[in-house]
């Protein structure tokens, strides 16, 4: 019978992994996973968010061909972020459905790069055990808002101008225009 094992002070900070050779090749395996609150905060550390709430992820693992396995499941959560503008809280509920297809795959060569620009990202080696909480966490940090707004927050428009002249809103800058005044006065020196 397979079963997941909590690791204590677990890397990553959300472990639970499941040992490939205690799974039935002839059925699935189901799965539920809720982290700890210390878990889910060290992740909100990690991902450099303020919390992460009602975190859960939900699945099975099948056999697949070529003796590889099959994981299919929702993952939820809801993250709390400061907004980029306002600093206000932004609060962001996150319903994934997450696939990953575990292989075999040959150990590839070590001075041997390869290039696949059709590279399936469902697609992961196969080893001695599978980590669904490292799983979930890859699917999480993946989904979370990189510049998290409050409803209707916008940045201020902002004009640049170079120390002591006039803002040049509405019209272009010149790159060379200091230049081409330094030029002039250098090349009289009499005024």
């Amino acid at each position: 019978m397979a079963e997941t094992i909590k690791t204590q002070n677990p890397t990553p900070e959300f472990s639970r992994t499941l040992k490939v050779s205690s799974l039935n090749n002839t059925a699935d395996f189901e799965f539920d996973e809720v982290p700890t609150e210390n878990e889910t905060d060290e992740m909100a550390t990690l991902f450099d968010v303020v919390s992460i709430r009602k975190m859960r992820f939900a699945g099975s693992i099948s056999p697949h061909e070529d003796a590889g396995w099959l994981l299919e499941g929702k993952l939820g959560a809801t993250v709390s972020q400061n907004c980029v503008v306002t600093l206000e809280r932004v609060r962001t509920r996150l319903d994934l459905d997450v696939r990953r297809i575990f292989t075999p795959m040959a150990d590839p060569d070590e001075n041997e790069i390869t290039l696949d620009a059709s590279h399936n990202d469902e697609l992961e080696p196969l080893g001695k055990e599978i980590d669904l909480g490292l799983v979930a966490m890859e699917a999480l940090v993946l989904a979370i808002p990189e510049y998290p707004r409050v409803e209707g927050a916008e940045l201020p428009e902002s004009v640049f101008s170079p120390p002591d002249t006039a803002d040049i809103e509405g019209e272009a800058p010149k790159a060379f225009a200091s230049l081409a005044a330094l030029k002039e006065k250098l090349s009289n020196p009499d005024e």
